[in-house]
């Protein structure tokens, strides 16, 4: 008998009413689909912490220096 958890309760699916069964369906669409935009999150970090460090060296490569913050110098 399939079974699922419910706030920390078990319950047989096979009781259940096809409208909760339909429930049931959506929320395992919804977890899949939150998976997969979390892999994808990822990626996403991944590429952005790559663009950041390929700035940085680029920057260190041509030599820059940083802009003088003009608000402190105006304090």
């Amino acid at each position: 008998m399939p079974k699922i958890k419910v706030d920390d309760l078990e319950y047989n699916t096979e009781d259940m009413s096809e409208e909760a069964l339909e429930q049931i369906r959506s929320l395992q669409f919804l977890e899949t689909q939150l998976a997969q935009l979390r892999q994808e999150i990822a990626v996403c970090q991944t590429a952005q912490r790559t663009y950041a460090a390929a700035l940085k060296a680029e920057i260190d490569r041509a030599g820059l220096e940083p802009v003088a913050d003009t608000e402190a110098e105006g304090d």
